[in-house]
C-alpha cells in the first residue's frame, strides 16, 4: 500500500469511515495533478493501480466509476482499456450545479441580474477573436429565429427561443476568458433547460420577443464585424434590459427539478454549411 493512501487512509479515522474505493479516487485525483495529466492521457492500467494501492479489482473499479461519474474520466475495456481522462463536460457541471439550486429558492429574476452584468462584458471580450466562421454561424442562428425567413416559419417559437441562446454560445465560445465563459455558458444551459413560460401567454408575445432578439442580435453583429467593442458592449447591456422586460411580462419562470442524466446532451452549434449538409 502505497505511504500515501496510507497516510489518506489513517487521516479519515475519526472525521468519517471512508470506503477504500474513496480513498483511492481522492489518492488518483492527487496523481492527475501531480503529473499533469491532460484530456487525452491514461491513467495506468488496473494491474498496476492494485499494486499501487494494495487493493482489490473491484475496489479499483469502483474508484475509476466514481471518477468517470464526475466527468473526470472515460473508462473503456478491453486490452487496451482503463481510465482515459477528459475534459469535464459542461452538462455535467450544470447537472451538478442544478442539484445544489434545486433547494435554493432562484428565481428568473436572480438569473437575469447576472446576465445584465454578463453578457456585456463577454460579448465585448469576445469581438477581437471573432473568426470568419463565428460571424457567418451568429448570421445563420439570426436567420433561424428571423420572423420573415422560411427557417423560421417552419420551426417552433419556442425553438426560436433556444436558437436565441446559440447566438449566445457562439460569443461566449469566442471569449477568451475561460471564467467568464463558464458562467454564461452555464447560465444559457439554465435558461434552455429550466426556464418555462405561463401557459397563458399569447403568441403574439413570443413574436414579439423573438423580433426583438433578431433586431439586437443583428445590430450586435453589425458592431462585432466592424470590431467595435465598445458599441457591442453598450448594445448587448440594452438587450440584456430588453429580454429581462419580455421575459417578467410573459411571465417567465424557473422550473426548479432535478436535470435527468437523460437529458444531458449538450447542443452544439453548427456552421451553415454543415447543417445544410446535415
Amino acid at each position: 500500500m502505497s505511504t500515501m493512501f496510507r497516510e489518506a487512509k489513517q487521516g479519515a479515522i475519526g472525521i468519517r469511515k471512508q470506503k477504500r474505493a474513496d480513498l483511492v479516487a481522492e489518492e488518483l485525483k492527487r496523481l492527475i495533478t501531480q503529473r499533469n495529466l491532460r484530456p487525452g492521457d491514461k491513467l495506468p492500467h488496473e494491474v498496476k493501480l492494485q499494486q499501487m494501492f494494495s487493493v482489490s479489482k473491484s475496489t479499483i473499479r469502483e474508484a475509476l466509476k466514481s471518477l468517470e461519474v464526475q466527468g473526470l474520466i472515460s473508462v473503456s475495456t478491453g486490452p487496451g482499456g482503463g481510465g482515459t481522462i477528459v475534459e469535464v463536460p459542461l452538462d455535467r457541471t450544470f447537472q451538478l450545479m442544478q442539484n445544489y439550486l434545486f433547494f435554493k429558492d432562484v428565481g428568473i429574476a436572480d438569473v437575469y441580474t447576472i446576465r445584465r452584468l454578463l453578457e456585456p462584458e463577454l460579448a465585448a471580450g469576445a469581438v477581437a477573436h471573432l473568426t470568419e466562421d463565428d460571424f457567418a454561424a451568429l448570421e445563420h442562428t439570426i436567420d433561424l429565429c428571423d420572423p420573415a425567413s422560411k427557417a423560421a416559419a417552419e420551426s417552433k417559437m419556442l425553438d426560436q427561443r433556444q436558437e436565441d441562446l446559440t447566438f449566445h454560445d457562439i460569443l461566449a465560445a469566442a471569449n477568451p476568458n475561460p471564467m467568464l465563459r463558464f458562467c454564461c455558458e452555464l447560465i444559457n444551459e439554465m435558461l434552455r433547460q429550466l426556464v418555462v413560460f405561463g401557459n397563458e401567454t399569447p403568441a403574439c408575445e413570443h413574436e414579439r420577443f423573438g423580433a426583438a432578439n433578431v433586431s439586437f442580435h443583428r445590430r450586435i453583429l453589425e458592431a462585432a464585424r466592424a470590431r467595435d467593442a465598445g458599441e457591442v458592449r453598450a448594445l448587448m447591456s440594452a438587450h440584456m434590459e430588453e429580454c429581462t422586460h419580455y421575459v417578467t411580462r410573459m411571465n417567465g419562470r424557473v422550473h426548479g427539478r432535478l436535470v435527468l442524466d437523460s437529458e444531458m446532451t449538450r447542443r452544439t452549434w453548427l456552421k451553415p454549411k454543415e447543417s445544410d449538409e446535415s
